[in-house]
Order: C-alpha cells, then structure tokens, then sequence
C-alpha cells in the first residue's frame, strides 16, 4: 500500500510507505474494518430474510442487498480513504438518498442521481402509497413500488446504525439489536410468528459477527505483546461473553416470537395499532379466514326502514396492482363531516329513490371504518370525528373507532330501471378511468371468457347481467377452503385466472371475477368489501325488526359504473344474498349465458367508448409496477460499477503497456523503469514511504519471496539499481551503461519473480485495484491519513 507515488528526483524511489517483509503487509483498519463490514452485511441480509414470511416472491432481497452493500462497503471505503469516523455516517446517508434517487426517483433527480423538488414529491407519494399497502394488503404481501422504498429506506437506515455501533464505536455485540427488526416483523404479523429458521440462521451470522470481532482483537493483542501469546487468553475470554450473549439474544428471540401477540382481528381489525402491516390483514384474504371459522362472532345488529334490507359497505378497492386489490389513495377531507353527505357522484334525478332510516349498534367490529347502507346522505350519533369521500363513499375516522357506537344512518334506496342502464351511455368521467385499468400481465382467459359469455349482447348493461349470471350459473360452487387448499387465495387477477378455470371459491373470487370481466369489456369496475344484510331476528319496535349480523355475513361485491345512474351493485356469488332486481333474470332463459367453452355464434357488441377503438377491450393496463425497471436499472448500476471497478486495472495496464513501450523504443531509460517496478512491487503489497531512497527500496524488493530466493532476480535488480543511481547522481557525460531495452529484460525478470513471489489474493488485488493508482490519487486529494498503507 502507497500513501504517494514515485517521483524521479534525486533520490531515486520516493514511495509511500516503510519497506515491509514477505508481501504480508495488511494494515490494522484493513485487518480490523473490511471482515467486520461483510459480517454485518451478511447479518443484516440473513436478518431480512425472515420478512419472506410477509412479502410476497424475492425479488425485493435483491433490491435490499444492493442497498445494503452500497451503504456498508461505502462506509468502509470511506473509512479506508481516511475519512473521519464522524463523517462517514453524513456521506453514508447522503449515499443512500442518492442510490435511493436512482432507483425510485423516476427520473426526477439530476442526472438520475441528485435529489430534486420533484424527487421529494416523488419518494412523498411512495411513502403514502406505501403505508397505504402495508394497512390494506395480508401476508404474503405484494412487494408494490411505495412497499419497496419503504423497505430500502429502512434497510439502509439500518445498515448506517449498524456500521456506527459495530466500526464507528467499536461494539459489534450493539449490531445485533437493529438486525432484529427485519427478524421480529413477521411476530407481529403473521399467527405463525417469526421463521425459526430465519431466527437461527440470523443467530448464526450474529455469532459469526462476534467470532470475527474476538478474532481481529486478538490479533491486535498479540501484535501489541510482541507475538508472545497473550491476546489468546484475552481471545478465549472474549468468546465465551460472545457465546453468552449470543445465547442470550436466541433465547430472548425465540421467546419473543412466541409470545409477541399478532395484530389480526378479522378483515376489518383496527388498522391503527401498528406502522408496519399495521392490521397484519388483507381485507379480502382475511374477509376469508373469517367465513372459515367454526363459529361466528357477533358483528352488528340494525334495524331499518327500507323496504329491501340493505348491505352494509366498509371499504371500496378499485386500484388493482400485480395480486392486490388496494382502496384508491385520498386524502382525509375535515370540511366532509358525516352531519350532510352529498349524493354520489354521476347519480341522475330521474333514477327513483326512496329515503331509508338504519339504527346500527355495534357488537364486535373495531375498525377506523364505519359500516352503513350505500349511499348515505347522513350519520347521526357517532363518537368521535368521521368523514366521508365523495369517490369512494367510505366513511372513517381519523382518532375513533366503531367499538361501542351506537347511529342512526339516512341512506336512499335506488331502483334504477333496466331501460335507463342499457341506456347509459360510455363517455365516463376522467375520474372514473382509473376503475378501467388492468394489470400489466393479466391473463388472457379473463378478457376471452368474459367475450365468450357477453357474445350478443347490445350493451354494457346486458353484458354486465350475463357475467353475473355465468358465475352464478351451475358451473360454478361457493366454497371458501379450496382457494386456501389449492393455493389461489385472493383477488389478483392470476388468482382469478385459475378461478375461472377451477370455477370453485367464494364472494372475494366472484366479486374480483366480475370486476377483472367487465373490466376487460370497457365498463369501470370495482369491489366492495362489508356485510350482508344478516338475519332477522323475531324480536320488534315499532313494527321494525332486528336483523343480527356477524362474521359470516362478512361479503365482497362489484361495483359497475353507469354513466347518468353512477356505481351500481351486482351480485354475482351464488347462494350468497340477493340479486337486485334491475339485475334479475327477465325469463327463464335470460339467464341461460353461453359457458365459457362455447364459441360464440353472434358477432360482438360494439363499443362506443372514446378510449377504446373497435369493439370489446381486451385490456387497459394500468402502469407498470416499479419492481421490473428497478431491477433492470439495478442490472445498469451493475454494469457500471463493474466498469468503474474494472477501470483503475485497464488504466493501470495501460500505463505498465506505455512504459514498457518506451523502454523498448529506448525512448526512457533507468527512472522511469525504477517508477514501474516501484509501482508494482506497492501494487503487490509492499509498503514504501516517503522517506526511502531508491538502495533501501530495492532491499526490500530483495526481501521478498521469489526475489530474494532467484539469483537471476537479485542480478537483475541490481542491475536496475545501479542504473538508476547512475542516473540520479551520475554526471552526464556519456551513454547510459543500462540502455533502455537492456532495463526492459531486467524489469521483466524482477516484476515476474515479485508476481510469483506474492499471494494469490495480492495478484488478484494488483490486477483489479492496483494500489499505485488509488493510494497516490488520495494522498493528491488530501484524503489519506499518511500512515503505511493508508488508513
């Protein structure tokens, strides 16, 4: 290692470093620093290997590891340029804002890289949707844009914490503490708890971690006891409170896995409890895993004026990414008070209604969101501050829950005719588009099925009536346990894909079905997620009877938009509720659709939407998710950095290859093939300072292995140095002794028998990081520290 480089005046050889011995001149922070820095990578990375029990596929890990390894193999290579340990966490941080621009900016950042007004934008809107997606998706979750930033975030605020307690401060035991926070989510989330085996592996790479740091400490001791055996005693010492607190933080893992209470409670649980997967719960996945319990826990119970009992709406998800159905991001409106609700957007006056009267006492529902009959116009009543949206019709709050309310909700009933559905026209709000879009991907017998069932039909609205009837056919059964047994489990559209071909599920398969068909055809879709009216019970006021919900009455159905009539509800689950009767049969036959095996026989409605041209849409996806273009601009960075990795070895192989043609045109002489010898006897790790004179420099070159034991070598090396003092302090009167194609043979004898002479490792280094560019560059830059090697 070099701290300058060769300057050819006077006194021969002026390097950068003290003559070392036998090529094993390892510095103490390279020792101590780069073993410790890739112990904490592989602890870090083993510890988030336990968030595959929440996170849907793999590829996320990837997208950790290479922030984990920018931030940490920065940190140490800051470190090595002698940066003060106090700085290194600033520019660690400020690497990561950088990396984290390159790879979720979205082209907002200058040049990619620097961060800009819009780039905070940007990372603001990932994190909302993040957070969004943690609170509304179950386990395993789909890694979706705002969920990766926020785990690349946190993994590198976690990789900088470890770096500054096991190297800045010197207590690797500390690091160990931060690795546990990937390792304890799934706990929390999952009934299942944390992965032992991710526990164990995590406990192993800890364990590891210290074994290294007792080591390295024991080698400091001994070099400080002169090699006389006393940093072995330190050593043992020092690996038994490893061992100990080791075992300590297993055992505590475990216990805390076991015992830490799992935040769940039915698909519509509290979502406030927790920031990360805050409910543990996807509301359609755990919608599910309550109709498969046993017994039933209470809900809810009502009684109401309306002359059809109503459903009860929760939650509306009409944003479909990858397998995930997600509620569309809003912002809470304090100005929307539930005391007035206005009506829903794209309802027309001449759709008749009637006003309806609901009294709901909660029983067992404790959730931000407030169950009530679609749409409401107003609540009475509440506890707490609640809000309604005017896209989504969802009502919540932003410091209560339902635990314990007791209101009075005024809703109308709308009896839309069939006439005004067919009429309605395709011309839809631009707020409504969204609710066309398709995932990128989506499976072809989604959009061929739907066709195949809607061939003859004259408008969106008879088409929307043949896909109910077609899934409420006798081809297909109501069963919630063979998604879970066979594995299609959920919305998305590949689950659906394999529902349409297993024709087996329950209401989250039937809704999405429809939703992902119509979709398909041009009509905005979406899915709602509440209760079925439940069951009437015999007890009466006032001539009204109570109607007790509970978890079984747990229900999702679509949502189709119709513009002059607005969001229209279908039901297309069989034995599930009720067909409304805009949407009923009006034969016998009219509910005979085509199964989805036949060919169709009449041509295909057309269709008028602008969006579309020509006919039925096979799909309008929506944007791809960030994952593929962040893994391919990974593959960029990738390259580049193998580049810039690559270019200190070419140039110094361009270099080595001018010198060489120099010697060889006798164009240089003695100087300049001292420089080069010099150059590669620091790049195969010798030290040189800047003290040391051309003779002192060529004992040491002497020293080394494969030189000192070549006689050829040592003749040509003196050789070499006899030409080179000549040429320092010779007068100039005559024709070099050495002539410049003589120098060249020498210095290939004594450079072939340095390369022999050193450890593989040094080679390998010599080639790729030649240590005679990079130390006299800092040393330039004023960065290096001065002492041998560098610090």
């Amino acid at each position: 290692m070099r701290a300058g480089g060769y300057v050819g005046t006077g006194r021969g050889c002026v390097g950068a470093g003290r003559a070392g011995h036998g090529g094993d001149a390892m510095t103490r922070t390279e020792i101590v620093r780069w073993p410790l820095t890739l112990a904490l990578l592989v602890l870090l990375m083993t510890g988030c290997t336990a968030l595959g029990a929440v996170l849907a596929g793999s590829s996320w890990w990837l997208v950790l590891l290479i922030v984990a390894s920018v931030v940490l193999v920065g940190s140490a290579g800051l470190r090595r340029a002698g940066v003060h340990s106090v700085v290194v966490p600033l520019l660690a941080t400020g690497g990561l804002i950088v990396l984290l621009t390159l790879f979720f900016g979205g082209g907002t950042g200058l040049l990619w890289l620097v961060p800009t007004g819009d780039t905070v934008a940007r990372f603001t809107e990932l994190a909302t949707d993040g957070v969004r997606s943690i609170q509304t998706q179950g386990t395993p979750a789909q890694v979706l844009d705002g969920i990766l930033f926020l785990l690349a975030v946190g993994v590198g605020l976690l990789a900088i914490l470890m770096d500054i307690l096991a190297i800045g401060l010197g207590r690797p035991a500390l690091a160990g503490i931060p690795a546990l926070v990937p390792v304890a989510v799934p706990g929390f989330v999952v009934s299942t708890g944390a992965d032992w085996v991710a526990l164990v592996a995590t406990a192993a790479a800890y364990l590891l971690l210290l074994r290294i740091d007792v080591h390295l400490r024991g080698m400091r001791v001994n070099r400080q006891a002169g090699g006389r055996g006393t940093g072995i005693t330190g050593a043992t010492g020092a690996v038994r409170g490893a061992i100990a607190i080791a075992a300590i933080g297993i055992v505590g893992s475990l216990i805390f896995s076991l015992s830490a209470p799992v935040i769940s409670g039915g698909a519509f649980g509290s979502r406030s409890d927790s920031a990360l997967f805050g409910a543990g719960v996807s509301q359609m996945i755990e919608l599910g895993q309550d109709l498969r319990r046993p017994k039933a826990g209470p809900a809810l119970h009502y009684r109401t004026t309306a002359v059809e009992q109503p459903y009860l709406a929760l939650l509306t998800l009409d944003d479909i990414k990858g397998t995930t159905w997600l509620p569309r991001a809003v912002e809470v409106d304090e100005d929307l008070t539930v005391d007035s609700i206005a009506n829903p957007p794209g309802l027309s006056q001449r759709v008749a209604r009637t006003e309806a009267n609901t009294i709901i006492d909660i029983d067992g529902v404790r959730t931000d969101m407030l169950p009530v009959p679609v749409p409401a116009t107003s609540v009475d009543g509440l506890t707490g501050d609640w809000f309604w949206n005017n896209d989504t019709r969802a009502i919540s709050s932003t410091d209560s829950t339902t635990i314990g309310q007791r209101y009075a909700v005024t809703s109308l009933e709308l009896q839309p005719t069939r006439e005004q559905l067919r009429e309605s026209g395709t011309r839809y709000p631009v707020d409504i588009e969204p609710s066309l879009f398709l995932p990128m991907g989506t499976p072809g017998i989604i959009g061929d099925t739907a066709r195949i069932v809607s061939t003859g039909t004259e408008s969106n609205y008879d088409a929307a009536v043949a896909i109910q009837d077609y899934l409420r056919g006798s081809e297909f059964n109501y069963d919630t346990e063979a998604p879970v047994d066979e594995g299609y489990d959920g919305g998305g559209a590949d689950v659906i894909a394999t529902f349409l071909d297993v024709k087996r599920g329950y209401c989250v398969h039937f809704a999405s079905a429809m939703a992902l068909m119509s979709r398909s055809l041009g009509i905005p879709a979406r899915i709602v997620l509440g209760y079925l009216p439940g069951t009437r019970t015999a007890t009466a006021v006032d001539g009204i009877n109570r109607y007790n919900v509970d978890s079984h009455d747990l229900h999702s159905w679509p949502e189709l938009y119709f513009v002059g009539v607005g969001w229209v509800p279908f039901e297309p689950t069989p034995g599930r509720g009720t067909v409304p009767d805009y949407a009923a049969p009006e034969s016998s036959t009219a509910s005979g659709a085509p199964s989805a095996g036949e060919a169709p026989s009449v041509v295909p409605r057309a269709n008028d939407n602008p969006g579309f041209e020509g006919g039925p849409v096979d799909t309008l996806a929506a944007e791809e998710d960030e994952l593929p273009n962040i893994l391919a601009r990974i593959g960029l960075v990738a390259t580049g950095v193998l580049l810039l990795l690559l270019a200190p070895g070419v140039f110094r192989l361009a270099r080595r290859r001018r010198r060489r043609r120099l010697l060889a045109a006798d164009r240089a002489g003695a100087v300049l093939a001292w420089r080069e010898l010099s150059d590669t006897a620091v790049d195969h790790g010798l030290e040189v300072y800047d003290t040391l004179t051309a003779r002192e420099l060529a004992d040491s070159i002497r020293d080394r292995p494969g030189v000192g034991d070549s006689p050829r070598a040592r003749e040509a090396l003196e050789r070499m140095l006899v030409a080179t003092e000549q040429a320092h302090y010779a007068r100039r009167d005559g024709s070099p002794t050495n002539p410049g194609a003589g120098l060249l043979a020498d210095l290939d004898v004594v450079v072939h028998a340095v390369r022999h002479g050193s450890r593989a490792i040094q080679r390998a280094r010599a080639l790729v990081f030649p240590t005679s560019l990079t130390s006299s560059a800092l040393r330039r830059m004023g960065l290096a520290t001065g002492t041998p090697g560098g610090a």
